[in-house]
């Protein structure tokens, strides 16, 4: 992978072709993985750090209130963004003419009428939301915070070139320096006004000082307005399913705070944010790493004959799953001392959040890198399927939960809804040969084992989740 005609389209376009060498700072791909998997995780734990400090300082200048606002603000621009994903990134990771220069304009192209459409639907939106949430403030904050998906499409495309060939660390570094930006003007913003706008400003200022650094020093030419029918016609076939997927994965990433948002009060809603907040550090990290990682590997060592260099894909699978088990189980054991210790009395009910979210992902860490193996194959047809069946099953667990027993209720059915799902993204991983089944033998019962325990440890603090009980999660 040194040398060859990707290296020299490359080395044409900007970006640092690698130099020959082995081990940890090699040139091979699984070194490169690992290279790109210590800078995430590392920029990751750095930047959701800062977020945290910035959370224990927000939640004294701020209210219960000021969160449960934001978060519904957040939900809606995250939903807005993944029900118009056109999977841009991944067909740059995944295509064969993802180093040409036509091609890569053409999804500039694409990238920049999305955001501009993105931000017309949040001005669109804003009024029934608020009229449907009854907080009339959303109506001007989402079109407000809506502004930093604008700054967002205007971002080179090259950021994805690097990613694709695991070359990024300076893409990492630069996007830690404009969340640590973002979250230092936020933390001065509430605390000169003490007004949720400050939280807007945050994401608006993050997304500006991110699209300066990428254009500034991230090394590479430009982009400029293209449209090559051959790319176009590329791009938007693979889109479309990842454009359906990411409905589907809008359901399962935002859809319990637009069902609770329905079924808590703001207040509510704010202290499960939090909780929801803390639970999940290791899932966004593993996803993380994943997603930039594990597609580019899977392209390389699914379909070889070179067995070696396939077990040695398997086994990064094993070292990631136990890491993030053993990580989600000291975080439910210890999530109530966690928020005891860092916030005052009016949070105490997000202890028993993060006891029980953290437990259900735990399920979810097992099958947490199957569905890439179908992106990395093109199969984004496959990798829909399961995305839509994840969507039915939890939602739907989700949903059937809270009417029967409350947030308590809620959580339990997606755990149920995580188990029901299993065997359906086994199927997709044993048809692009990416399923171990040694792997699930030992960690789908040790997750489910672990959970078990955390919950039962933590009992007291998981019981003010369910109605009657002593906790303010259930008014509204």
């Amino acid at each position: 992978m040194g040398s060859g005609p990707i290296s020299d389209n490359l080395n044409q376009r900007g970006v640092e072709s690698p130099k020959v060498g082995s081990g940890f700072f090699g040139t091979t791909l699984l070194a490169r993985a690992a290279r790109g998997s210590t800078w995430t995780a590392l920029t990751f734990v750095i930047s959701q750090g800062a977020r945290f400090v910035s959370n224990l300082i927000l939640a004294r200048l701020l209210f219960p209130e000021s969160f449960g606002i934001m978060a519904l603000v957040t939900m809606m621009l995250i939903g807005l963004t993944l029900i118009s994903d056109m999977g841009i990134a991944q067909s740059i990771m995944q295509s064969k003419r993802g180093d040409e220069p036509d091609f890569l304009d053409t999804a500039w192209t694409l990238q920049i009428i999305r955001g501009f459409i993105l931000w017309l639907a949040a001005c669109a939106l804003a009024l029934p939301a608020a009229a449907f949430y009854e907080q009339p403030v959303i109506a001007l904050m989402l079109p407000a915070a809506a502004v930093s998906l604008l700054f967002a499409a205007l971002e080179p495309i090259r950021v994805e070139t690097a990613n694709r060939h695991l070359l990024i660390g300076r893409v990492t570094a630069l996007d830690l320096a404009a969340t640590l930006i973002g979250i230092i003007s936020m933390v001065i913003l509430a605390w000169a006004t003490r007004s949720t706008w400050a939280l807007v400003a945050g994401w608006v200022v993050t997304a500006i000082v991110r699209l300066m650094f990428m254009w500034l020093f991230l090394p590479g030419p430009g982009n400029r307005l293209r449209w090559e029918k051959s790319a176009g016609s590329e791009l938007l076939h693979f889109g479309l399913w990842i454009f359906l997927s990411s409905i589907c994965g809008l359901l399962v990433t935002q859809g319990d705070r637009a069902i609770l948002g329905k079924f808590l009060s703001i207040d509510g809603l704010g202290i499960y944010n939090i909780g929801m907040f803390l639970a999940s550090f290791p899932l966004m990290l593993g996803t993380m790493i994943t997603s930039r990682v594990l597609i580019p590997l899977y392209r390389e060592h699914l379909n070889t004959e070179d067995q070696s260099a396939r077990n040695r894909l398997f086994k990064l699978r094993y070292y990631l799953t136990a890491l993030m088990l053993a990580v989600l189980f000291v975080l439910a054991l210890s999530g109530p001392w966690i928020v005891q210790l860092l916030y005052d009395d009016r949070y105490l009910a997000a202890g028993g959040i993060i006891v029980a979210v953290a437990s259900v992902q735990m399920i979810t860490v097992v099958s947490l890198t199957y569905d890439q193996a179908a992106l990395a194959t093109g199969d984004s047809r496959g990798f829909f399927g399961v995305s839509l069946t994840k969507a039915v099953l939890s939602t739907g667990g989700f949903l059937i939960g809270v009417s029967l027993h409350g947030l308590y209720g809620a959580i339990t059915g997606l755990g149920i809804a995580l188990l029901l799902y299993h065997p359906f993204i086994v199927l997709l991983a044993r048809r692009h040969k990416a399923w171990d089944g040694r792997h699930d033998l030992i960690f789908l019962p040790v997750a489910i084992l672990l959970g078990a325990i955390a919950v039962w440890a933590n009992w007291p603090d998981v019981e003010l989740l369910i109605p009657g009980s002593t906790g303010i999660l259930h008014a509204g």
